[in-house]
């Protein structure tokens, strides 16, 4: 397919671009560490090791995603190339709206799986936050069945969201995935 020209296709913002990119590295990053830390026969450092960065990961996700929440909500972005069909681009607005909920639920759930197992989510500990829940085996269990849920619903739906850019970037070459791609400088 012939490149079509992508230098004015409007993109996002330097702050959204890079909330973006640290997002996904982030999540990218936790998703396996929440698989491997719960396996039979990992050495107890590795075990601490992952069960530390997936728990204050989780945190700097939500807070990072609370950041990014609020920017996209003062600054909206860009509008989508005209080249994008209509229901193409409701199916795009509709995945990063379940994207952004599924992030969050993650966040939430697995903050209340740890606190109300008793665990402690150490970067909030050190800094005083107080917990917003009590120890509760129930809440836990549900919790940690929600959290199980949802991290299946959100690897399919990453996938998804990756497939879908890498279908724009190389096969359409119609400027959707350079609008979040980080930007070169010219020297």
């Amino acid at each position: 397919m012939r490149a079509k020209d992508i230098t004015t296709a409007p993109s996002y913002r330097p702050t959204a671009r890079v909330l973006h990119w640290l997002i996904a590295a982030l999540v990218l990053a936790t998703i396996p560490a929440g698989q491997i830390m719960t396996i039979k026969g990992l050495s107890r450092d590795l075990q601490d090791g992952l069960f530390l960065l997936h728990k204050n990961g989780g945190v700097v996700i939500g807070a990072l995603m609370a950041l990014r929440l609020g920017y996209r909500l003062i600054h909206p972005p860009p509008p989508l190339p005209a080249s994008v069909p209509p229901l193409q681009a409701k199916i795009a607005g509709l995945t990063h709206i379940l994207l952004y909920a599924l992030i969050f639920v993650m966040v939430g759930s697995g903050y209340v799986r740890v606190i109300a197992g008793g665990y402690p989510i150490e970067g909030l500990d050190a800094l005083g936050v107080p917990h917003l829940v009590g120890r509760h085996e129930g809440l836990e269990k549900a919790a940690q069945a929600t959290h199980a849920f949802t991290r299946i619903a959100l690897v399919a739906l990453i996938a998804l969201h990756i497939g879908a850019a890498l279908y724009h970037a190389f096969w359409l070459r119609d400027g959707v995935m350079a609008r979040m791609w980080p930007r070169h400088r010219a020297k």
